[in-house]
């Protein structure tokens, strides 16, 4: 199925893996590419030397086209896109608007540019600013999400700007695909359902909590670092939610603590980094350390299997899917699945 979106980066299916922290590592990536979609590694928690060996890793186990995910507001924002550009990345993608000026040195350098976004103005933004194409994510997506729904917001964007725009946020099969491609949508991205592969590298008992999840078991929370967060509900969930606010920043620094030491990061450190969540937002002391800390609390959940001092990311889609294929196998579902779905519309026609 040829769309734009692969015409563009060189994949052989109009599918994104997304990339998020802790679990689109090298395996993922290279196993979502090696199906024919493009995978995006996550690279916000990695150093710099991390992240180049995480690159060589993926080259070393696929040819296909893969992208790599960059916070726009990372300090060395610059010093990740150099690295980008050296080992020969086909995609960067950004998880905040990035810049005209990280936009201009990475299209300089052939790197096709795919920022994340979650409003239409945003999209606008940084298609003038020469973006390739557009993520754009409704409010049914995981992690950090906006409250537009998929379907009000896609739309929109789609009639906004001419570059390709890939639709997130909500999907999880065949028919999404269709029905993305209907409204406009040069492909779909995943990250929840590519989370839930047997080519994921989460724990087996984390992965056994989203498949028991129902949809109302996905909630979004301002509590953990005062931004709106979709994650499972959990119990940690339910003690920041019915924290007072001195409880809420007492139990923020003992985590703190914790996820210190797990992290090697000192404490002006982490204060630093909530301090720069903080900024332009009303956030309480316990949710800027809280805020500082989102990746340990997240790595907790993701790599430790630590559920009970972690926080679980989760797309509403997580109470429909009741399986852990490859990502092989999931790809080709999904196309298989749309061509079928295109072949009864088709049908029905004549």
């Amino acid at each position: 199925m040829e769309t734009t979106l692969t015409k563009l980066v060189g994949v052989r299916h109009p599918i994104v893996q997304t990339g998020m922290g802790w679990v689109a590592g090298p395996r993922l990536v290279s196993a979502s590419a090696n199906a024919g979609a493009l995978g995006i590694l996550a690279s916000a928690t990695m150093g710099l030397e991390e992240l180049r060996r995480a690159v060589r890793e993926v080259k070393s186990r696929t040819d296909a086209p893969f992208g790599v995910n960059l916070r726009a507001d990372a300090g060395d924002a610059h010093d990740r896109v150099r690295i980008i550009i050296d080992e020969g990345v086909k995609v960067a993608s950004f998880a905040l608007a990035p810049s005209r000026e990280l936009i201009t040195e990475l299209k300089d350098a052939g790197v096709v540019v795919i920022p994340s976004v979650g409003a239409r103005r945003h999209a606008e933004k940084v298609a003038a600013w020469g973006a390739d194409a557009v993520i754009v994510q409704g409010g049914e997506g995981g992690g950090h999400t906006g409250e537009v729904a998929t379907t009000v917001l896609l739309p929109q964007v789609v009639d906004a700007v001419e570059i390709p725009v890939v639709a997130a946020g909500g999907f999880f099969d065949g028919r999404g695909l269709v029905a993305a491609l209907a409204y406009g949508a040069a492909g779909i991205a995943m990250g929840t359902r590519f989370l839930l592969t047997s080519d994921s590298t989460v724990p087996d008992a984390v992965k056994a909590e989203y498949l028991t999840a129902t949809v109302k078991d996905v909630t979004v929370t301002r509590e953990v670092d005062g931004l709106p967060h979709r994650m499972l509900r959990t119990d940690l969930v339910n003690s920041l939610e019915g924290a007072g606010r001195t409880r809420s920043l007492a139990r923020a620094v003992r985590r703190a603590a914790t996820f210190r030491k797990l992290s090697g990061l000192t404490w002006p450190a982490l204060i630093r980094d909530g301090l720069a969540m903080k900024h332009g937002k009303n956030l309480s002391w316990g949710q800027v350390l809280l805020a500082a800390n989102t990746p340990m609390l997240l790595r907790a959940s993701m790599v430790e299997g630590r559920t009970d001092l972690g926080v679980m990311a989760s797309g509403q889609v997580a109470g429909v899917i009741e399986d852990l294929p490859s990502c092989a196998e999931l790809v080709e579902r999904v196309m298989t699945e749309a061509e079928g779905v295109l072949q009864e519309l088709a049908m029905a026609d004549r």
